[in-house]
């Protein structure tokens, strides 16, 4: 069982170093990476250094309680309604679940006393006249399940570990924080409750985040490419290929409806795209990309759990 919050101190001294500068931080990642952790763990720092209890509001957009803040204006006025004199830090947590939440936070960001912090799952936060009307005011701190150091360093007495085997278990299960509470449970379907969790974490990706947002038709065609993504970590391969490796198995599938696959895939950051650089011409080449997932358990659902689609 983890009975305590995993320290995640790479992230906390990013946001500790842009403590009360007049910028927007805009902490984003795939689902469950952490990030709503990473405020627990942020304000406990705050606290230590002399900030009070009254000068801080964190508020979780997905819990029930907070629903009637999903208007942008109720938002609003609840913020303002319970600021002090003081530096207040306000934060939001997954904060594209507010329809037009653009007109609030421009709001906050204008008051002289507050310090603004926002979690985000997709790319919402980052595009279009959203992206232009705070262009220079905002950072974004991009998240990541727990790389292997984090990961150890859940364990005690750490000189005793067989690492080779605790990697074995990064690898083969999940980076994700919450799958250490499976892993390091003494039952024997512990592995079956991990690939439960990652199926949750990938339907809520695939369904909500991407086919509810996007409007696109199919869900089969949208999880063809992801297996066919997952099977090729590390490759290089090119929509072209994609589309005719999904064609020929009797799904047709043009070039453009791929890419626009990957692109929401990249938008939820479950994927990451590793671009081919020409180092004599000095550009970015658009053809022939590799591609990495954001969790390696995700990516090899399909084969720890052979009824997975």
């Amino acid at each position: 069982m983890i009975n305590k919050l995993i320290k995640r101190p790479v992230y906390v001294n990013k946001l500790l170093s842009f403590k009360d500068a007049n910028v927007i931080k805009i902490v984003t990642g795939i689902r469950r990476c952490g990030k709503s952790t990473l405020f627990d763990l942020y304000i406990d720092e705050l606290k230590k250094l002399g900030v009070k209890t009254n000068q801080i509001q964190l508020i979780k957009l997905e819990e029930i309680e907070n629903e009637t803040l999903l208007d942008y204006k109720k938002l609003y006025k609840h913020i303002i309604d319970n600021l002090v004199e003081r530096q207040n830090y306000i934060f939001l947590d997954e904060i594209q679940l507010v329809p037009d939440f653009q007109k609030a936070v421009r709001s906050l960001f204008e008051k002289g006393n507050i310090d603004l912090y926002l979690t985000g799952s997709n790319s919402k936060l980052q595009s279009g006249q959203w992206a232009t009307s705070i262009a220079g005011r905002y950072v974004e701190i991009e998240m990541f399940p727990l790389s292997f150091a984090e990961f150890i360093s859940t364990y005690e007495d750490q000189d005793k570990l067989n690492l080779d085997k605790v990697y074995s278990d990064y690898l083969d299960y999940s980076s994700f924080p919450y799958a250490l509470h499976f892993l390091k449970q003494d039952i024997r379907n512990f592995k079956t409750q991990i690939n439960s969790y990652l199926e949750g974490i990938y339907n809520t990706i695939v369904l909500k985040d991407i086919m509810e947002n996007r409007n696109f038709a199919s869900s089969d065609r949208l999880k063809r490419v992801i297996k066919f993504l997952a099977s090729c970590i590390g490759s290089e391969i090119s929509i072209k290929k994609i589309s005719d490796t999904i064609t020929s198995d009797g799904l047709k599938m043009l070039p453009a409806t791929v890419e626009g696959y990957i692109e929401a895939l990249l938008d939820c950051y479950i994927i990451y795209k590793a671009d081919r650089y020409d180092i004599k011409g000095r550009k970015i080449l658009k053809t022939l990309n590799k591609y990495y997932a954001a969790d390696l358990g995700i990516a090899q659902i399909k084969n720890n759990n052979p009824e997975f689609k």
